[in-house]
């Protein structure tokens, strides 16, 4: 069983505007890192972090070309991200508060 750690790794990915700016961006196919930077208001190493923290997350991959990263989205990555939303939000009706005070 995932831990929740590993879990909140997906939600801290989708928890900032320019990394979801990245993601609209990595819906079109795989891109190098030089093509990201260019209509984001980013430092090279300020599109490493965010790449890092996608990355973890799972939601991202990438491969080295050269001096260059490329990256793409990750189906298994997606895929996963869906479950643990579901899991997490889908009612559990066999879990019912047995709280003895609210049946008074």
């Amino acid at each position: 069983m995932e831990t929740y750690q590993e879990s909140a790794k997906v939600f801290k990915a989708l928890c900032d505007p320019k990394r979801l700016a990245i993601l609209k961006q990595l819906r079109s196919g795989e891109k190098c890192a030089c093509v990201l930077l260019e209509p984001m208001d980013l430092t090279q190493s300020g599109l490493s972090y965010h790449m890092k923290i996608l990355c973890d997350s799972g939601l991202v991959e990438g491969r080295q070309e050269g001096k260059w990263i490329h990256y793409r989205l990750s189906e298994a990555g997606r895929n996963k991200a869906v479950k643990l939303l579901l899991a997490l939000t889908t009612p559990d009706i066999v879990s019912q508060n047995n709280c003895s005070s609210c049946d008074k």
